[in-house]
């Protein structure tokens, strides 16, 4: 996948490129709200609907890569590569707020994994065993003040459950970036298509192994709202990685990247404005010291703020 450039990529009409970054602001923005509805009191088994979803969106989007004629090979290296950072991604990363979400805010959740960033950030800096600058450890800092901001004081009168999702909340961004920095490393060439359906494919399949270990069953009766957030995820959640790989291709990778500011933001508003989720003043200066903090970092990563 290109996009490890600041410039645009192949040539093409520039609101091309526009387009598809406005799928990954809104549909991005709403997986967390639909992972929410699906996974609430009468609705799927956490690592069930991660299973089924998964397996359904990467067989929807292999079918596109067969449709558009992408190279299907798979060398033995890349097929490791992708399958290691697959579970990364999403058992990890995805599974862990998908589990939370039964127990926390849609909002809250998306606020948390704005973090992503950052902890990329970390996990480069400790693979290149190199010391942050001080502008890049201030902008750590600034982000992980708002990351304090918004767990510490659910954390402190949570119990159970509730502060198992906080903490699980807090892993899934390190899983994640875990496996965005995998994949940049080591960069498989299979198409990123095809690499996209074979990692969905993979962590379907962990999904649902972890689903019968754990003894979850189908519900009798799901809610109808339940299934809708069930098949937006397959197809929209699936598909928009295609307008992600479009978006890298055709735009400077500092415009792409700004999804990062979107996406939290979006979440949370969707959040207080379909399911009534409360957003307090500690919400507000959590999520204002993350995105600050982001911006930060991308400050530092493209020596200009985006």
């Amino acid at each position: 996948m290109r996009g490890s450039s600041d410039a645009a990529g192949e040539a093409g009409p520039p609101w091309v490129g526009l387009l598809h970054l406005s799928v990954l602001y809104t549909v991005w923005s709403t997986t967390y709200l639909a992972i929410r509805v699906a996974v609430r009191p009468g609705g799927f088994p956490p690592f069930l609907m991660s299973g089924g979803r998964l397996l359904a969106a990467g067989l929807l989007v292999g079918l596109v890569a067969l449709v558009l004629r992408r190279p299907l090979a798979v060398s033995r290296r890349d097929l490791a590569v992708i399958v290691s950072a697959g579970l990364l991604l999403w058992i990890g990363g995805n599974g862990a707020v998908t589990w939370a979400e039964q127990y926390a805010d849609s909002g809250y959740a998306a606020l948390l994994i704005g973090a992503l960033p950052i902890w990329v950030a970390v996990i480069e800096a400790l693979v290149d065993r190199r010391p942050p600058t001080r502008r890049l450890l201030a902008a750590l800092l600034l982000g992980f003040a708002g990351v304090a901001v918004l767990t510490l004081p659910r954390l402190m009168v949570a119990e159970g459950a509730d502060a198992l999702a906080v903490l699980a909340l807090l892993a899934a961004p390190i899983s994640w970036g875990g496996g965005t920095v995998l994949q940049a490393r080591l960069r498989p060439q299979a198409a990123p298509l095809v690499s996209a359906a074979l990692q969905q494919l993979a962590g379907g399949l962990a999904f649902l192994a972890i689903a019968w270990t754990l003894g979850e069953r189908m519900p009798a009766d799901p809610a109808a709202d339940a299934w809708w957030a069930w098949g937006y995820l397959v197809v929209f959640g699936g598909l928009a990685f295609i307008s992600f790989v479009e978006a890298v291709r055709r735009l400077p990778t500092r415009v792409v990247m700004t999804y990062a500011y979107v996406n939290p933001v979006g979440a949370a508003l969707l959040g207080w404005w379909l399911l009534d989720e409360p957003i307090g003043a500690s919400t507000i200066l959590g999520a204002g010291l993350v995105i600050a903090g982001v911006a930060g970092v991308f400050r530092e990563r493209y020596g200009r703020a985006i």
